[in-house]
């Protein structure tokens, strides 16, 4: 009796024994993961997603993610090529695509990734000139990509895109900034002004011009602006006669003397007859 319950213990353990090799054999992997397998510290490959079977005890998977990563690059100190210290963060987007690589050409991709882009950011954006850095942006982000993601390559890791997120400049570079931006905006109030005096030039002379071959334009101009300055009811007007209406009135006292008394006795006739 006691051997059969022996045999019932050992029959017991080598069943949960076995169950668990047979579930330790059991892989499922997601459809954005892969599996990559070593045998005997071999390398197999990578294998999924799905079910698939490992011989126990010699084979050993590690499970690697496809996902796109987002890293963030934290602000690292550059001097520019015209000799300007600023502070640039950035962020990184990558993923494995190879799964097998990433595993066995180093050790820690997320970091060894991360390491390259702060360097990369370093040295690309201290060739650059402070205009560049900031009017051409999407320049530089694109040479960062090229550059990082050549560097990553061997690894299995595909970099799809290095974006520069904040420039940050010292306090005197940004009131200097301010202060050429203020001349700019000058500069240009100031080009437009002579730009509109030198239209209103060209255009008052040739309405001199105009007027000059026809006499009543400029009379018909004057009445025009006696108008405009009529519509105003409480201004006082004083209307001068049109100078070639007193011209004939000139030449005739300077050909002829006047006797004051004669034009009296005339204008004292003019109001008698008119009573």
């Amino acid at each position: 009796m006691e051997a059969l319950g022996a045999l019932a213990v050992l029959a017991i353990f080598g069943g949960i024994f076995l169950i668990g090799i047979l579930a330790s054999a059991i892989r499922i992997v997601n459809e954005y993961e892969r599996g990559v397998i070593f045998r005997l510290g071999r390398l197999v490959g990578a294998k999924g997603p799905g079910l698939f079977l490992l011989v126990p005890i010699v084979d050993k998977m590690v499970k690697m993610s496809l996902r796109t990563i987002t890293m963030d690059v934290p602000p690292q100190d550059v001097i520019t090529k015209d000799n300007v210290p600023v502070k640039v963060n950035a962020v990184v987007y990558f993923k494995v695509v190879n799964p097998s690589k990433a595993v066995v050409e180093v050790e820690n991709y997320v970091m060894a990734t991360s390491q390259i882009a702060r360097t990369t950011l370093r040295s690309v954006l201290g060739q650059a000139e402070l205009d560049d850095l900031l009017a051409k942006r999407e320049d530089i982000n694109q040479k960062l990509q090229k550059i990082v993601d050549e560097q990553t390559d061997p690894w299995g890791i595909k970099v799809e895109t290095v974006d520069v997120k904040d420039v940050e400049l010292p306090e005197t570079m940004k009131r200097a900034m301010a202060r050429q931006a203020e001349a700019e905006r000058e500069r240009r109030a100031k080009i437009i002004h002579a730009e509109g005096e030198s239209q209103a030039s060209v255009k008052l002379a040739e309405a001199a011009t105009v007027i000059a071959k026809e006499p009543t334009a400029l009379q018909l101009r004057y009445l025009q602006t006696l108008t405009e300055v009529a519509a105003e009811k409480n201004s006082t007007i004083i209307f001068p006669l049109p100078i070639d209406i007193v011209k004939p009135l000139m030449k005739f006292f300077d050909s002829k003397s006047v006797d004051v008394d004669a034009l009296k006795e005339i204008a004292k006739k003019f109001t008698d007859n008119k009573n």
